[in-house]
């Protein structure tokens, strides 16, 4: 067994220690790291996808247990098209649905000041596109 830290363990380590930085509380989950951000529930994990190339998979959930109607697909795709970062999905589950953003990026090559802007502008966007999805 070793003690070593892989290029994506290192990544996620660096992205902790970023959103520590701006007051964004953050517990490790299943070799992730989960937190909250304007509301939303969010996992961010690094992920190595193939040698020299790592990645941060960021997820949020934005809303959830929302009656599946027209005006949710309609909301979502508003906020889709106004986002700067990821992709906003909605999962349905018969009469109910969760909406989700993902944005997956190659972080490997930042400076800690570029890695804490693309976090922070894609989940300031996710708490923007929140706004309205819930009651």
């Amino acid at each position: 067994m070793t003690d070593q830290v892989t290029p994506a363990e290192a990544l996620q380590d660096r992205a902790r220690a970023v959103l520590l930085r701006y007051g964004v509380e953050v517990r490790e989950e299943d070799g992730g790291l989960g937190f909250e951000y304007e509301g939303a529930l969010c996992s961010l994990r690094g992920v190595n996808l193939s040698p020299g190339l790592d990645v941060l998979a960021l997820m949020c959930i934005l809303a959830w247990d929302r009656p599946v109607k027209p005006q949710l697909h309609k909301r979502v795709a508003e906020r889709n098209a106004a986002l700067q970062f990821g992709t906003l999905t909605v999962v349905s589950r018969e009469k109910l649905a969760d909406v989700i953003l993902r944005y997956t990026f190659p972080a490997a090559g930042l400076e800690d000041e570029a890695l804490a802007t693309i976090l922070l502008l894609t989940l300031s966007g996710a708490g923007r596109a929140r706004q309205g999805l819930l009651p």
